[in-house]
């Protein structure tokens, strides 16, 4: 039986039968249904965070291997690209320094900015993308170490053809000059001997008698053998490979023909006083990729450290050439 309950009017002064609104009902209705809804929502939140399921747990710990698993490559592989960033370096510095060859250019390989940016990508990634991403690193990293093998294959090369590039390097005067007394003019801008002007004189005379024997300075082959109206008179130009040639100028007479291998030391021809030359004399050139070097750092096989000090400072010295 439903209680019945009453409440004291003061205006009448007597008691009268309490009787609840259709609205309040219907709203604490739906305040008790809220709250319980949020109650539940609440209750469920912390059963799933606190007391997950075995599926739940299964899942959480492959990620947290996934996790584990992702960090150690990804610390390897940047150790790796360190590796690898070290042998570049030395690659480029010192092995093919020693032989003179031309750096890797730094778009042959990953470019380090490039590297680093792809790793923040990669960190900022979801589970689903990492395998993915690092095996697009990895592959990019043998890509580099296919480059780098690729370089120490032409090094293991220069290094078999290092005697042969010593044997093509000029190292000798083309003269006989123990004594550095045949030093007449040196490399740079001297006087003109018919002009009387300022002139960039390309090489080295070496005053002898005419006749005096005129030695190749490497191996090579001749190219120019002969008088061809370019100021040289007969003059003997070699091709030694490796970027390097030199030209020997103002023979009385040539020894060798267009096409001949030549040997270091061996005669080519004799000092004389033809083309533009105003006494006997040996115009010697050396250039290293067709630009013309001075001639004084290419003695370092016939003298010794005090003469080769005593000669850069003959072949210094600003006086008068011979042609």
């Amino acid at each position: 039986m439903k209680k019945i309950k009453y409440y004291y009017n003061t205006n009448t002064l007597r008691y009268e039968k309490l009787e609840t609104p259709l609205r309040v009902t219907l709203l604490r209705v739906l305040g008790f249904l809220s709250a319980a809804i949020v109650t539940a929502l609440i209750l469920v939140s912390l059963a799933y965070h606190y007391f997950p399921s075995a599926n739940e747990k299964r899942l959480m710990h492959r990620n947290d291997i996934l996790n584990d698993n992702y960090y150690v490559l990804n610390e390897k592989v940047q150790k790796m690209q360190e590796q690898m960033s070290e042998l570049e370096k030395r690659d480029n510095n010192v092995y093919r320094a020693i032989f003179e060859a031309a750096p890797i250019p730094d778009s042959a390989r990953a470019r380090a900015e490039e590297q680093q940016k792809e790793i923040r990508l990669v960190q900022g990634m979801d589970q689903e993308n990492l395998y993915s991403s690092v095996a697009s690193t990895l592959e990019k990293l043998s890509a580099r170490m296919a480059a780098q093998t690729k370089s120490y294959v032409q090094i293991d090369g220069f290094i078999k053809n290092k005697e042969q590039l010593l044997a093509c390097t000029p190292a000798i005067q083309p003269v006989s000059n123990k004594d550095l007394s045949r030093i007449a003019s040196g490399f740079g801008y001297r006087i003109d001997p018919v002009y009387k002007t300022t002139k960039f004189h390309a090489g080295l005379d070496f005053a002898a008698p005419q006749g005096t024997p005129i030695y190749a300075t490497a191996n090579g082959t001749v190219e120019v053998a002969g008088n061809t109206g370019n100021g040289y008179g007969n003059h003997v130009a070699i091709n030694h490979g490796y970027g390097y040639g030199t030209l020997y100028g103002h023979m009385f007479k040539v020894k060798v023909r267009p096409g001949q291998h030549v040997k270091r030391g061996e005669i080519i021809g004799y000092v004389g006083s033809t083309g533009k030359s105003t006494g006997p004399h040996c115009h010697y050139e050396v250039h290293r990729n067709g630009d013309p070097v001075d001639p004084v750092y290419y003695f370092y096989n016939d003298i010794t450290p005090e003469q080769y000090d005593r000669l850069l400072k003959l072949a210094s010295s600003s006086n008068q050439s011979f042609d």
